[in-house]
């Protein structure tokens, strides 16, 4: 096992850190609007937030699992809303600048002085028709989270020749990403939910729209063009459970705070001892704040475990990959628990529209029903560690 100490004196969480209070005075705003507002946006590109996480070439620091497990978590933390932007642009943002081909990493980012926030939706939902230098895209992407304010959209696909997809292996298709501007492409104002209002997360479509190769990269890449740190030689599926992990993780943790600071002038009607008195909360309480801290330490244990394998130069084993995916998996559900108990135990306190609670509650129960967190993830992973199957190429 990994010992990772918080990175509590890393630039990049205390750039997350810095915005906790105009994050909170816009976060009913960024709902209303159904994406982040532009102050918060504005916000996240002069503390050097929006930028961080990319490769040193596109002006990133290039941070550690554990200091990008503690910023989303310090994000989420805040706003459900503001977390989940940063598991949406920071990683779309990284993998583009990772491994696009240097004319496509020069066309989006060097000509725009790397100031570029990309959001979008990296599952192979479209088709592209090889054609000279590049492709003829089609294809129609759901919750293309961050699009709200992105001048570059992201999209899955799968390279076709006369309507077949290339295939890699027995069963597997080859899988692309392309990089496309925003103008060419079509949303939907689609974006009513219950929960993450605030992330502008569309749906989106392209018609017959020609990418060049120069703007796509296998969706499975680990090879980076740019980028010295261990994360980029791991891939987008790892950075992406990080994110979902430390995004729960960090919702969870405010509902937690909100009700111990609750609970100490919290009265039931009919009950003359204070939520905090109750023997029943206190003991709800510990074992709540004890799950977060474990699940916590697994993940950061995870994903710090496999970094330092592949720093060493050794492979990102299938065992290493299905234990990060695992990891998210776990502290996810031990999120969803903290966050159900926590707004049962703040009572009437928690259902008020626009409040911090009330608003986690639904985040929660949204984020969590991603797909890339769901049991069929812990049972591919299962899988691998029972000998079953030698690799799933998902996780």
């Amino acid at each position: 096992m990994t010992q990772v100490a918080p990175p509590r004196d890393s630039p990049v969480v205390a750039a997350a850190r810095s915005m906790r209070d105009l994050v909170a005075g816009h976060a009913c705003e960024s709902e209303r609007m159904r994406t982040l507002t532009p102050a918060i946006v504005d916000e996240m590109w002069a503390s050097g937030l929006m930028s961080s996480m990319n490769p040193a070439a596109a002006g990133g620091v290039e941070p550690t699992f554990a200091e990008m497990i503690e910023t989303w978590l310090e994000m989420a933390w805040q706003d459900g809303s503001f977390g989940w932007i940063g598991i949406a642009n920071l990683p779309s943002s990284f993998a583009a600048a990772a491994y696009l081909p240097d004319e496509g990493f020069a066309e989006v980012f060097t000509a725009n002085d790397n100031r570029v926030t990309m959001g979008g939706q990296f599952f192979p939902n479209g088709q592209g028709a090889v054609v000279d230098g590049g492709y003829r895209l089609t294809g129609a992407w759901s919750f293309g989270s961050g699009t709200g304010h992105a001048q570059y959209v992201a999209a899955g696909f799968m390279p076709t020749d006369d309507g077949q997809p290339r295939w890699v292996s027995d069963g597997i298709p080859e899988m692309h990403v392309a990089i496309i501007p925003r103008e060419e492409i079509t949303f939907k104002d689609n974006w009513h939910v219950q929960g993450l209002k605030g992330t502008g997360s569309y749906d989106y479509a392209v018609e017959d729209v020609f990418v060049p190769v120069s703007r796509t990269f296998p969706l499975f890449a680990r090879e980076p063009r740019r980028g010295s740190s261990p994360a980029t030689r791991m891939g987008m599926m790892p950075v992406t459970a990080a994110g979902h992990a430390a995004w729960a993780l960090g919702v969870a943790k405010s509902m937690l705070d909100e009700v111990a600071e609750l609970a100490e002038t919290k009265y039931r009607m009919s009950d003359m001892a204070s939520l905090a008195s109750r023997p029943t909360f206190q003991k709800g309480l510990a074992r709540h704040v004890a799950a977060w801290r474990a699940a916590r330490l697994l993940v950061l244990d995870a994903f710090s475990t496999a970094e330092a394998a592949v720093a060493a130069g050794e492979d990102l084993t299938p065992t290493l990959r299905a234990d990060m995916r695992v990891a998210a998996v776990y502290a996810t559900d031990v999120a969803r628990e903290c966050a159900e108990w926590s707004h049962l135990v703040a009572g009437t306190s928690a259902i008020r529209e626009g409040t911090r609670l009330e608003r986690a509650f639904r985040d929660v129960y949204t984020g969590t029903q991603h797909a890339f967190i769901s049991e069929k993830v812990a049972i591919d992973a299962a899988q691998v560690w029972l000998g079953l199957v030698d690799d799933q190429f998902g996780l």
